[in-house]
């Protein structure tokens, strides 16, 4: 279901429909392929983690939470009209949000990139300001997740060795819809921006 069907049903209800949603660049399909492999094995050798599905991972940048539809439309529209530009990426090392000695999330930074992709998400924001949206509390760490600690307290940093991957180019910005099911979450393209 596309953001023209979500809308169509949110106006057969008679009602503002609301998504869960977020802004994210997707990797390039290699990428995917190669954490893949990486990742193969990982829910066997680590249980305390539950680990990103591959189809899943994605750089993000604005998680916008529960939003009417047409508010997340707005702040996509606003920002293509604001002309984004393309840059290069490339994913760096193997990292955590730590809790103490326990890490609660395990993620993958940038060795390239970090200022542009900071940039975007700062305009991002912005937009997300002008509709009345909560500010972010904490500042912007470009990162790609890997994990979530099964326990709240966190759990220990798994020995996982990331594919050292070439730079690509970031060329579209998208906003997804994420439902959450049993099995986790699915991420549904709503709306892709070019990146120029």
């Amino acid at each position: 279901m596309g953001a023209g069907q979500l809308a169509e049903e949110a106006g057969d209800q008679g009602r503002s429909l609301k998504v869960r949603a977020f802004f994210g660049l997707p990797l390039p399909d290699e990428h995917r392929a190669a954490y893949a492999s990486a990742l193969l094995g990982a829910t066997t050798l680590a249980p305390r983690w539950r680990w990103t599905r591959v189809e899943n991972l994605h750089l993000t940048i604005r998680f916008l939470g529960q939003v009417e539809l047409a508010t997340a439309e707005r702040i996509a529209g606003r920002v293509a009209a604001s002309g984004p530009r393309a840059f290069a990426l490339q994913l760096g090392g193997l990292d955590a949000f730590k809790r103490g000695r326990l890490a609660s999330v395990l993620w993958v930074g940038l060795q390239l990139g970090v200022e542009e992709v900071t940039a975007l998400a700062a305009g991002v924001e912005a937009e997300c300001a002008r509709e009345g949206l909560e500010a972010e509390k904490r500042p912007y760490r470009p990162h790609m997740t890997l994990a979530r600690a099964r326990e709240h307290e966190g759990a220990p940093i798994p020995r996982l060795a990331v594919p050292e991957l070439p730079p690509w180019r970031a060329g579209e910005l998208v906003l997804f819809r994420s439902q959450l099911g049993r099995s986790g979450p699915v991420y549904e393209p709503l709306r892709s921006i070019s990146l120029r």
